[in-house]
């Protein structure tokens, strides 16, 4: 347990007003500061019903306490919880009343650097309690839980104590170089370092999933003017959300809509419709539209089913990012003079009356990567995915190398030290710092 000299302290709850609002207290301060608080000293891990006072002795609130006594709580110190009434006036008084005894305001994350720092939970675990708060749907929530469970962690784990084993066997042998081939044969090095390998990438891929889960799938509609893009996102999204008339150029600015399909958040921007134009307004949409673009997981690529794929169509086709997974969507199929073979290089729907949504969404799930099973993934971030792919880099030169064991050794090391910075086993204080920055107060 790491030792701290000062108290902290947070609303806990979200700002507004509520029925219940939490105040959190983390440190030394907890135990002394009873008696001023209540009147009396709490026992540890009992919700009692008590009366908040202030330095005059004069009520705040009626609140619910609970004291949990070091190392039995979140943080691993002695923790205070107060659970009064949610207006943020009386749990700003709350605050300020344990400020006046000697507490701090504790930084964005500052509770659950505590519990890392007091083993508790591991750096992976920290980060999952930010997405679990974060989870934009039930199925990402039950994916950040099994993070926070230690699940993945466990994983990692595993593999690091592998690696380590790995070093201390062919580092032993690194001051007898004449038996190191015939003793790494003995080893198996060959076949091990191919297994991890193998289960690296499963990870990885496991990892990719949570991080869909997690971040969404930012989809941008594109097309030209009246190829039924705001309707599209209407149809999708279930309600009216953005306006649609017969007249070109409706639509002058991006429109975000956020939705859950089959568990995965979809971020649809609908756009301005893409054209030469001379309306001052007009262009700075259109400008706006291809910003979206740049950031888009993929992009829907709009097209009238009665005309096809025309040279404008074409043109915004060729100035698309290079590697943007995109799809043609064959849009008005339920009109007359439509193209009955437009689904075969595309996906034939009609935004009007619904036609063709289904396999719409099942190929758009597949461009941005989704399986469509939750089970066994992970909800992992773009660090721990870079760490995961920097440990594979380093098994990978391991195996390119093994006539010279001295390279061995150092990509098995580069490899454990990569692997060990998942769960925090192996970090620096600058990279905590960026972690514990994003959390919200309070936790």
């Amino acid at each position: 347990m790491i030792p701290v000299s000062d108290t902290i302290v947070a609303i806990a709850t979200a700002a507004g007003r509520s029925g219940i609002g939490v105040v959190r207290v983390s440190g030394p301060g907890v135990c002394e500061w009873q008696h001023p608080l209540f009147g009396r000293l709490l026992p540890p891990r009992q919700a009692l019903l008590c009366t908040l006072r202030d330095e005059h002795g004069e009520a705040i609130d009626q609140v619910v306490a609970l004291y949990f006594a070091a190392p039995a709580s979140y943080t691993g110190e002695d923790v205070l919880e107060l659970h009064g009434h949610g207006n943020p006036v009386i749990l700003q008084a709350i605050v300020q009343r344990c400020v006046q005894l000697g507490a701090r305001l504790a930084r964005p994350g500052e509770f659950t650097e505590r519990a890392f720092l007091n083993d508790k939970i591991d750096l992976a675990q920290a980060e999952s309690v930010a997405d679990l708060i974060d989870a934009g749907s039930i199925e990402a929530a039950r994916c950040a839980m099994r993070s926070l469970e230690g699940e993945f962690s466990r994983l990692i784990g595993q593999l690091a104590q592998e690696l380590l084993e790995l070093r201390i066997q062919v580092e032993s042998m690194l001051d007898f170089p004449e038996e190191v081939p015939e003793y790494l044969h003995a080893l198996r090095i060959v076949e091990r370092l191919q297994s991890l390998l193998q289960r690296l990438r499963q990870i990885e891929q496991a990892g990719r999933q949570g991080s869909l889960l997690r971040e969404g799938i930012q989809v941008v509609l594109i097309g030209q003017p009246n190829v039924g893009k705001s309707s599209l996102l209407n149809r999708l999204a279930g309600n009216e959300r953005a306006i649609v008339t017969d007249i070109a150029g409706t639509t002058r600015d991006t429109l975000r809509e956020t939705i859950v399909l089959h568990g995965i958040t979809l971020h649809i921007i609908d756009t301005a419709g893409l054209r030469d134009t001379s309306d001052p307004i007009e262009k700075i949409g259109i400008e706006r539209t291809w910003q979206a673009i740049g950031h888009a997981t993929l992009a829907l690529l709009l097209v009238d089913a009665r005309q096809g794929i025309t040279a404008a169509d074409q043109a915004i086709i060729d100035r698309l990012p290079p590697g943007l997974p995109q799809l043609l969507v064959h849009n008005k199929c339920d009109l007359p003079g439509a193209d009955a073979m437009a689904s075969t290089v595309g996906v034939s729907v009609s935004a009007r009356t619904g036609h063709g949504l289904d396999v719409l969404q099942q190929r758009l799930f597949e461009l941005a990567g989704w399986r469509g099973n939750t089970e066994g993934i992970y909800m992992a971030r773009e660090r721990q995915l870079q760490a995961l792919q920097a440990t594979q880099r380093h098994v990978t030169q391991a195996l390119d190398q093994l006539a010279i064991a001295e390279w061995v050794a150092e990509e098995l090391r580069l490899a454990h030290i990569a692997l060990s910075a998942i769960t925090g086993a192996v970090s620096a204080d600058d990279l905590l710092g960026e972690i514990f920055s994003r959390f919200c107060i309070g936790k």
